[in-house]
């Protein structure tokens, strides 16, 4: 399955948000490794534009790439309800496929693809570019360092502020926050959590606020874990104050931060002041004044500045290196299958919780 050449040769599904301005604008960069063979899309404008900005054969319909045998890749990015449909007929006619997030709405469609992949000894990748930004690394790095003792909280917040009226708001269309946005900071969530071997305990408050269609645009996820911190996410689209954040919080310190900046302290635990536990009522002086616990940390403080457009671009350039390392050096990706699937479980779960109609 794994190739010699140079170059991957890649067809582009869509050429909306995603599949022109993700995934094509990395691609008419990142020539060297990977060449745009062709591109789907039933718009004709869209069509005669890439054309002319790829250089590619062009079609309607992606079963007219049927017969061909010279794509090592079909990039789907076609409307989110399509997935389904689409990457299940490619895998069966022995394409390798990259599904656009989110990728099926239920764990039992997302099963049907694995085995459908799997039957045809196909490559099923799901593009969830988030985990490779350079903030959410940065906060790993911290988290991993051990600064902040065992964690105990991870809370981020995607939000901001939004009506919407296009067919992403329409659940019809797997559309709504939690589909939507909600992939990428869960997808870092559940990085944090590793609880890949069980389910977590799902709280889930949805709400419908500024959006036309029937699917939420406010979202409250709580998920909790044997031996694990709580995560607490935000998604909302009625936050007039919009914040991209993360805050965790450690036995022994916490870090919060945004795309572009983040600060942590904490303090070192064989250089705190040695206490013991005293059941009598805490007193001061001869006196006996009341009195609270109360000691002087030496605390350690230190930050970290990022380009805040710099996440985006450089979390698909890592995407894309690990696709090139797996088709050329049989290399694993980093975004599993079973790790998607935790995802779209939980994503399940949520909306089981929260009956919208």
């Amino acid at each position: 399955m794994f190739t010699q050449m140079n170059q991957l040769r890649v067809v582009i599904m869509g050429q909306g948000r995603s599949g022109r301005d993700i995934h094509g604008l990395h691609l008419k960069k990142d020539t060297e490794r990977f060449h745009v063979v062709g591109v789907v899309e039933p718009l004709k404008e869209r069509r005669e534009r890439a054309a002319l900005e790829f250089g590619c054969d062009t079609y309607t319909d992606y079963r007219q790439l049927f017969g061909r045998t010279d794509i090592d890749l079909v990039i789907n990015s076609t409307p989110s309800n399509l997935h389904f449909t689409i990457t299940k007929d490619l895998l069966e006619h022995g394409f390798n496929v990259l599904c656009e997030k989110p990728c099926v709405p239920t764990v039992e469609e997302f099963d049907i693809l694995c085995e459908t992949a799997k039957k045809n000894n196909r490559i099923l990748l799901v593009f969830q570019q988030s985990r490779f930004a350079n903030y959410f690394v940065k906060v790993k790095e911290v988290i991993a360092s051990g600064n902040l003792g065992r964690i105990v909280h991870v809370g981020v917040q995607f939000n901001g502020f939004a009506r919407r009226w296009d067919w992403q708001c329409l659940l019809e269309n797997n559309g709504g926050n939690l589909a939507n946005t909600g992939p990428h900071p869960l997808d870092q969530a559940l990085n944090i959590l590793d609880y890949y071997n069980g389910m977590p305990s799902v709280f889930c408050k949805m709400d419908r606020c500024n959006t036309f269609g029937n699917a939420e645009d406010y979202v409250k996820l709580i998920l909790t874990a044997p031996d694990r911190p709580l995560i607490d996410l935000d998604i909302s689209s009625c936050d007039a104050y919009p914040s991209y954040t993360y805050k965790v919080e450690g036995t022994r310190g916490t870090l919060k931060g945004t795309m572009a900046h983040i600060d942590w302290k904490y303090f070192k635990e064989e250089e705190a002041p040695k206490q013991v536990l005293v059941r009598e009522t805490l007193t001061s002086g001869a006196e006996k004044l009341p009195a609270y616990c109360s000691e002087q940390l030496k605390w350690y403080e230190e930050s970290w500045d990022g380009d805040p457009q710099a996440p985006f671009i450089a979390a698909v350039e890592t995407y894309y290196d690990q696709i090139y390392s797996l088709f050329t050096e049989g290399r694993e990706h980093d975004i599993k299958l079973y790790q998607v699937r935790q995802q779209i479980a939980i994503i399940n779960e949520a909306h089981k919780l929260n009956p919208l109609s």
